[in-house]
């Protein structure tokens, strides 16, 4: 088969062979595999329609497209064989444990509470653990995710239960869908007052497909309407059916403001555990875990809450944490104390990491400094070739055209920092579903964890950008900096604010919509010559009325002649009239119209914005 030719360059076509390609390849990467001039790609995307430089980063599609054209089949690799393969070339094995059965020993179930807003997850939290996190936060809605571990008494033997508290706003969906893919048991939060409302199904649903066991909280039991037998109903229609009712499923009627049943709660998630899961790990290998939150500390630097899934971390470990890396240099419980060592389902607070990891992100033990180094920075590259790819918008010669046309379309340029990186991710995933149609875009060019810097203004500033602060506030001189650069900066405590704001900003991006209102006709019954103003048209508004500024058109039998005029003068009798109302006379010149008999009808109206929806 003769090899087809594109702008001079022989490109080879291929057998259909399989080509691995990392997220965000460049048609360099692709050009490598199959041996063949990166240019040839290039032009041959561009004969396709699109323009893509050789070493951008190229979407899925884009690399489908063009496999599909040259007899290849393009596998882009997912993040989690990504990182396998990057890990596997350091001797690194992820996600088992090390050893034998003997080596295996019983771990803590690490549980996820989940539910609809305001049903009380944090509250249960706060009962079982003693603390007060709901007044501390934004709107009293759970912003964070918190991991935290409680001890209780099952048959005479101390059973310790690590808890993870999951924001409750709709907005949190990816951290809350997070939250369940780290568990072992799931707690769902139903208020017996209000029964089953849609974040409840939306929370049963991330734990069915994370395929962990559920156990039924239903609270606020004590309240006087409540009805625990119809929450019963509403879950078995959801196939969470009640052990009393012959199913499976653990319910417990609590009431975390009166501490009622609370101990069953736990019995009940350690029945669960020991029934259905086998959790064991091997505690004597290099730690591995997730990190479930992390955020940037103006005295110790940057602070990951990290869950211990096997092995044992310890202080003075070198560890690499998504595309961070660093020395544990010290670890803190969920209260706030020192401690060494972190085994099995423990969750820590660890410092001494290069930078802030993102939510969900897992963490390993390495040999030494230099090996984390390097595999963080293979991290940090895949992923920015990742993101540019995700961030890139196909374009195309006929959307150039099409621009060229009509003028660009308008588009929001956004700088999203917050206090911790699950935050920022929710937030900046529930700004991309927002629609507005193809006239205006939002696009996130930066975003991060910690103070708005002066780096960040820079940026705003050369981009035409707003800076929007989640819990966060300038550092140093970048709040002076910001307003002498007529930089924007909006602060938020509650995601949804945001959300809602940054929407009615697009609408107000938009071009405003007019349509045209009809104020009321007038008809010329005499005419009045006079050599300053003109023809002077002596009318009776017979509906409606007539306005100084409104535009007017002329009809003469009901034929339009002129359209579109501005009126040089109103009166009525000998005064200037701002407008004369129906069944009244009145004068007027028209502004560059001289052409005017009687009988005329001189009809007047305005342009109205209609407000979008």
């Amino acid at each position: 088969m003769q090899a087809p030719t594109i702008g001079g360059v022989r490109v080879r076509k291929g057998d259909g062979e399989t080509v691995r390609l990392a997220r965000g390849a460049s048609l360099t990467d692709f050009a490598e595999k199959i041996n063949v001039d990166p240019a040839a790609l290039v032009q041959m995307l561009f004969s396709l329609g699109e323009m893509v430089t050789a070493t951008e980063s190229v979407n899925d599609e884009t690399l489908e497209l063009l496999g599909d054209e040259l007899n290849y089949i393009v596998q882009v690799v997912s993040p989690e064989d990504e990182d396998r393969e990057l890990l596997e070339s350091f001797d690194i094995e992820f996600g088992s444990d090390e050893g034998g059965e003997e080596s295996l020993e019983a771990r803590p179930p690490v549980v996820t509470v989940m539910g609809h807003v305001d049903h009380g997850k944090t509250r249960l939290l706060d009962a079982l653990r003693n603390a007060d996190v709901g007044r501390g936060e934004a709107g009293g809605i759970t912003q964070h995710i918190g991991a935290y571990q409680v001890a209780t008494d099952v048959d005479g033997n101390e059973r310790r239960i690590t808890f993870i508290d999951t924001p409750g706003h709709e907005a949190f969906t990816a951290m809350r869908a997070r939250g369940a893919q780290a568990t072992d048991i799931a707690i769902l939060v139903v208020a017996a007052d209000d029964g089953v409302m849609p974040q409840t199904v939306e929370a049963l649903n991330h734990a069915k497909a994370a395929g962990v066991p559920i156990v039924v909280a239903v609270n606020k039991i004590d309240k006087p309407e409540a009805d625990a037998t119809k929450v019963r109903g509403q879950l078995s229609e959801y196939g969470l059916v009640p052990e009393e009712y012959g199913g499976d499923t653990m319910f417990v009627d609590v009431s975390a403001k009166a501490g009622l049943n609370l101990e069953n709660l736990l019995e009940a998630v350690i029945l669960t555990a020991d029934a259905s899961l086998d959790l064991r790990a091997n505690p004597n290998q290099d730690a591995q875990g997730l990190v479930v939150e992390a955020h940037l500390d103006r005295g110790r630097g940057p602070v990951a809450t990290i869950l211990v899934q096997r092995g044992t971390l310890r202080v003075g470990d070198s560890i690499v944490a998504g595309p961070a890396y660093g020395r544990v240099r010290a670890m803190l419980d969920e209260h706030g104390q020192e401690i060494e060592v972190a085994d099995p389902s423990r969750p820590a607070m660890v410092l001494g990491l290069s930078s802030v990891p993102g939510a969900g992100q897992n963490f390993i033990v390495v040999e030494d400094d230099r090996m984390a180094r390097q595999i963080a920075e293979k991290r940090e590259a895949r992923e920015r070739a990742a993101s540019q790819a995700k961030r890139r918008v196909r374009r195309t010669l006929e959307d150039f055209m099409a621009s060229m046309e009509k003028g660009e379309s308008q588009e929001l340029n956004l700088i999203l920092k917050g206090d911790v990186s699950g935050s920022v991710e929710a937030l900046e995933d529930s700004l991309a579903q927002i629609d507005v149609g193809d006239e205006v875009s939002l696009r996130v060019i930066d975003r991060g964890v910690g103070a708005i810097t002066e780096t960040n203004v820079d940026l705003a500033a050369a981009s035409d950008a707003i800076i929007i602060g989640f819990n966060v506030r300038p550092q140093g001189k970048a709040g002076q900096m910001a307003e002498k650069e007529g930089v924007e900066i909006r602060y938020y405590s509650v995601i949804y604010q945001a959300i809602e704001e940054i929407e009615a900003a697009l609408k107000g991006m938009l071009k405003p919509e007019y349509e045209e209102a009809q104020l009321g006709q007038a008809e010329i019954r005499e005419i009045f010559r006079s050599s300053r103003a003109g023809n002077i048209a002596g009318c009776m508004v017979t509906s409606g009325l007539l306005r100084r500024n409104a535009k007017v058109r002329v009809l003469r039998d009901g034929a339009l002649i002129a359209d579109n005029l501005d009126l040089a003068s109103l009166r009525r009798e000998k005064d200037d009239a701002s407008e004369v109302r129906e069944g009244f006379e009145c004068g007027l010149v028209l502004k560059n119209f001289q052409d005017i008999k009687i009988g005329d009808v001189v009809e007047a109206f305005e342009m109205r914005e209609i407000p979008r929806s």
